[in-house]
């Protein structure tokens, strides 16, 4: 059998890591993959988001299974693509994926299901947006709509901070027309949890939990990140486990499904666990990055089994067993990153780094120059250490992490503090 992977960061090395392991598959392709890959599969120079490239790709290898690692091309449809072509692929449709396309959509859809939410008012200019703030009042919230890398939420807990959204989001336009309508939302207290579940569209499969670490500096300070670590497993109360399906994840599968969008794929759920019950922030429509890192390892069944079943609907008769240990990631980032980010670093220390009991690396921002692997710019590298607790798999990552070397490396001193 043949698996393709779609995507090129530490969180598609990591799927494609763990398939390589699942019985039946005799073949690995990633588009465009990494180095970091390329011992575990063929990497192959297309774009994630050319969408009808892929498709056809796939088609013309017979390709029998195939998994998105990030957003844009499910926003964009590659599901369709390959549905229109016989082929399996894990993930939403195009008007599926718009629960993450739009935050505007999914803010709307909520309110339709009655799905708990933070209050919100959509807004597309400095006028309208001081009027929101008014409102709801500080801290407050500014969400863009469309798709950020991760980047498009700034949390406002002053007037000046208020002002520095108003100019990013509507002088500067510094989300681009990712920014055309704006969440201006309510800023709830609570402990913030990722719930992920794989689904067929009608039953649920919950993964395992997971924290990750959205900001770029210890103690959640400086500007928002794609993900500079994570830890799996975290404190999950059960009943706050069951509120979250009871109250979110199932209305969602099956307001979806009645309103003709039905979602088959992972279903990623940001939720705020507040004192009066969990409220929704917001939807990712594939894993996230760095949590899959540390999910997938701690998976004791057959990735690719799971994968199918969701596929073709089968999903009800699987049960998803995760072994005891836990999982730490820490990411390390280029110089400059979450902004403009350096490239063309060497990049050394991996062999030693890797020869820890217990650490995995996945590539993220690599690539190969004149044979030496370099930083690619952004999230370079996911240094995951795994142990029988939280806190020796939290040790066993920042030891390797401090084995590897490239100018201007940075990441968070702080991964898993409070959880060890």
């Amino acid at each position: 059998m043949r698996a393709l992977v779609v995507g090129g960061g530490a969180r598609e090395h990591a799927l494609a890591w763990k398939l390589s392991q699942a019985s039946g598959i005799d073949e690995i392709y990633a588009a465009p993959g990494n180095p970091g890959m390329a011992g575990i599969a063929t990497c192959v120079p297309i774009a994630a988001d050319a969408t009808v490239e892929l498709a056809e790709f796939a088609s013309s290898l017979k390709i029998d299974l195939t998994i998105v690692g990030p957003e844009l091309p499910l926003v964009l449809g590659i599901a369709d693509e390959f549905a229109r072509r016989g082929l399996v692929l894990v993930g939403p449709s195009r008007v599926a994926a718009e629960l993450e396309g739009s935050k505007v959509f999914t803010k709307e859809f909520c309110l339709r299901h009655g799905i708990p939410t933070p209050r919100a008012r959509v807004v597309s200019d400095r006028g309208q947006a001081a009027a929101a703030v008014k409102e709801i009042g500080i801290p407050v919230v500014f969400k863009a709509d469309g798709l950020a890398a991760g980047k498009g939420v700034l949390v406002c807990r002053n007037r000046d901070e208020v002002e520095t959204a108003m100019v990013r989001y509507f002088e500067e336009r510094a989300f681009g027309a990712a920014g055309d309508r704006v969440l201006v939302e309510e800023c709830l207290d609570g402990e913030e949890v990722s719930f992920m579940v794989l689904t067929d569209g009608t039953s649920v499969l919950p993964l395992a939990s997971a924290r990750d670490y959205k900001r770029v500096g210890d103690g959640d300070e400086g500007p928002n990140t794609g993900g500079m670590g994570a830890v799996s497993p975290v404190p999950l109360e059960p009943a706050l486990a069951t509120a979250i399906l009871r109250e979110i994840v199932y209305p969602t599968v099956t307001g979806m499904a009645a309103e003709g969008r039905p979602y088959r794929g992972v279903l990623y759920a940001g939720v705020m666990a507040t004192a009066g019950g969990p409220q929704l922030l917001e939807f990712n429509c594939r894993l996230g990055d760095p949590e899959t890192q540390v999910v997938i390892p701690r998976l004791e069944d057959d990735l690719a089994q799971l994968l199918r079943a969701a596929a073709a609907g089968e999903l009800g008769a699987q049960r998803a067993a995760w072994k005891r240990e836990a999982a730490a990631c820490v990411v390390l980032a280029a110089a400059g990153y979450p902004g403009s980010s350096r490239r063309g670093e060497p990049i050394g220390g991996l062999g030693d780094a890797l020869a820890q009991p217990g650490v995995l690396v996945f590539n993220g921002g690599t690539a190969l120059q004149e044979g030496r692997l370099v930083t690619a710019g952004g999230r370079v590298l996911s240094i995951v250490g795994r142990g029988a607790t939280v806190s020796e798999a939290v040790a066993a990552a920042y030891e390797a992490a401090a084995k590897v070397q490239f100018e201007g490396v940075h990441y968070r001193r702080d991964i898993g503090r409070g959880l060890a």
